[in-house]
């Protein structure tokens, strides 16, 4: 992949991450608003468990958003260092189709399916 064209989306990629932590944010401020001053014993507390479930669906959110924009942050560096788009684990190209559905890839779809199954298996 072009390294112009890699900043480009990886720049649209982080962008979208970082606005979306905002909005989360924001979202999550409200429902820990929305929580204060009533019970906080979430078990008889109608709206309790719904409070509590959102409000531990928006940490994630954040998140998952903050390690992806961490991974974009990564990625950036690899394309000014000229690594962009090189599996981490065996050197060989990252595939443009992958690349264009994560950005943010460090491995090879080849390498990137042998350490899910070893993640899976707890292989190390």
């Amino acid at each position: 992949m072009d390294p112009g064209a890699a900043s480009e989306a990886l720049s649209a990629e982080r962008a979208a991450a970082s606005e979306l932590i905002e909005t989360m944010s924001v979202r999550l401020r409200s429902v820990v608003e929305a929580g204060a001053g009533e019970s906080s014993d979430d078990e008889h507390d109608p709206e309790g468990s719904t409070l509590a479930f959102e409000r531990g669906q928006l940490v994630a959110q954040i998140e998952r958003s903050k390690a992806l924009v961490l991974d974009i942050d990564a990625a950036l560096v690899r394309v000014d260092r000229g690594t962009y788009g090189i599996c981490e684990r065996c050197g060989n190209d990252i595939a443009d189709a992958r690349l264009e559905a994560l950005p943010a890839a460090r491995l090879c779809i080849t390498c990137a399916s042998s350490a899910d199954s070893s993640r899976r298996w707890g292989i190390r």
